[in-house]
């Protein structure tokens, strides 16, 4: 009887763990806003004295070494509720050139693939490359890297990010795939600088070093990381081939993505080869003009919008038809924007304060007090950590290089090492910081930014390991 009350009784209610849902990255960068307007009132304010150096042919304001002094915050912005609220309306004016870039990249791009052009193209080279697709990770990846690397090119790779992501997709893999290509690809080239002169360049000219003295041993470097990140990609890959679930974007479908199932039904015609033609005239015009003529954005969007422009009129796109694929495109994009703006707002808020310097003081005053077995090692910490407040390779080496070789005297660590290390904590983490790079090229590539965290933490670990031996190893080579 009791076995059969048992059996009658209804079976317990097995209650259903919630998922636990990331906070948007809006929101996660919208909380360290909020923490630095609470900072601006705890940091003390205070500046160095600044001169302007011609540095390269260029003129740069310098910070003076030893004239640091504290500013009264009466005398400073600091941030009150409103003005926390109002600093990303602040930091989407200042980040307004950007954000436009962004708009015309995927635009253009859009555009290009929706002539056809690449599918045509994607799927010839698909065909002649079978199962060896992977061989196309080291070899754009190292022409990333020597660009970042010799030239110093980050931006100027924006417009490559639709084409790549959208290639890795079409090969079988993911977004990320695509992504981590050109992102590691350009960004470890532009940490492993050999003659990058945005870096390199100014900081051995503020220290009082031969202009790109040393490159052996950075080339070396740039070897070890851009290894390590080709081999983290292929592992990645690889196991992509095993199981497509292991996919950190696994059923998320990205802004660029044009699947590579159909690409065979695709024939290669006259009017495909002109576009693929007239996308890479452009881009080799650019290039030059970049590194030649001195081109910034305006040139940058204003071929891009010419090009996507010609690829329609090949394809016999009206002008309506032009206008409506580019501006349907550039509002996929719009989120990535928006993350843009909120993340300059950090920078909005930390210079109203002016705890900038007050931060670049005071951990190099940790370094006066470190042993001198480690004070390398501390060295390359702090310019990571400097990084987060300046996200600029050239802002960065003119505020921290002054201080840092003429500490580096007395520390006991040669000028060239204080450069490695400065040059090693501005490129990493570029694509770590939420005040840097990573953010705008997340918006371009349309990746949320806790998913490339979940992805490149681990590597991010790795390559400062690695760059923590390449630091010791110059020390005792007394490089």
């Amino acid at each position: 009887m009791a076995n059969e009350e048992a059996a009658a009784a209804p079976a317990p209610e097995i209650k259903k763990k919630k998922e636990r849902t990331f906070p948007d990255t809006l929101i996660i960068v919208a909380v360290v806003v909020l923490v630095m307007a609470i900072l601006t009132w705890i940091i003390p304010s205070g500046s160095y004295d600044y001169q302007d150096v011609d540095i390269n042919g260029r003129t740069r304001s310098v910070a003076i070494d030893g004239t640091y002094h504290t500013i009264d915050k009466s005398k400073v912005t600091t941030t009150t509720f409103l003005g926390f609220f109002g600093s990303f309306y602040r930091g989407c004016v200042s980040a307004a050139d950007i954000i436009f870039v962004i708009f015309c990249c995927c635009g253009t791009f859009s555009v290009m693939v929706k002539t056809g052009a690449f599918h045509s193209g994607i799927g010839v080279l698909m065909k002649k490359l079978g199962s060896k697709g992977l061989i196309m990770v080291p070899i754009l990846m190292l022409l990333f890297g020597l660009g970042g690397s010799i030239f110093g090119m980050a931006s100027e790779f924006y417009g490559f990010y639709p084409l790549i992501i959208g290639l890795g997709i079409a090969m079988g893999y993911d977004a990320m795939f695509g992504f981590a290509v050109i992102a590691l690809g350009e960004f470890i080239g532009f940490m492993g600088a050999t003659m990058n002169p945005y870096t390199v360049g100014i900081a051995q000219n503020i220290a009082g070093l031969p202009l790109y003295s040393g490159t052996g041993f950075r080339a070396i470097c740039f070897a070890v990381f851009e290894g390590i990140s080709i081999l983290y990609v292929i592992r990645y890959a690889k196991k992509l081939e095993k199981d497509p679930k292991y996919s950190v974007v696994y059923g998320e479908k990205n802004i660029h993505e044009f699947t590579g199932g159909s690409l065979d039904s695709y024939e290669f015609h006259t009017s495909d080869a002109l576009v693929l033609l007239d996308m890479v005239v452009t881009l080799v015009i650019l290039m030059i003009g970049l590194m030649k003529w001195g081109w910034d954005y305006p040139q940058l969007c204003g071929l891009f919008l010419i090009m996507s422009m010609v690829a329609a009129a090949i394809k016999k796109w009206s002008p309506n038809k032009w206008c409506a694929e580019f501006t349907d495109s550039a509002k996929t994009v719009l989120w990535g924007c928006l993350l843009t703006g909120c993340a300059k707002a950090i920078v909005v808020v930390m210079t109203d304060a002016q705890i900038m310097d007050t931060v670049i003081f005071a951990l190099s005053n940790l370094l006066k007090h470190a042993p001198s077995a480690i004070s390398a090692e501390l060295m390359l910490i702090v310019q990571t950590l400097i990084n987060f407040f300046i996200p600029s390779g050239s802002g960065q080496a003119v505020a921290t290089m002054p201080i840092m070789a003429q500490l580096s005297d007395l520390i006991g660590v040669s000028r060239q090492t204080a450069v490695l290390a400065f040059q090693f904590g501005d490129g990493l983490s570029n694509i770590f910081w939420p005040t840097a790079d990573i953010v705008i090229i997340c918006g371009l590539g349309g990746i949320k930014l806790e998913k490339w965290y979940k992805w490149f933490t681990p590597l991010f670990f790795i390559i400062l390991a690695a760059q923590i031996a390449m630091i010791a190893i110059a020390v005792a080579i007394g490089y």
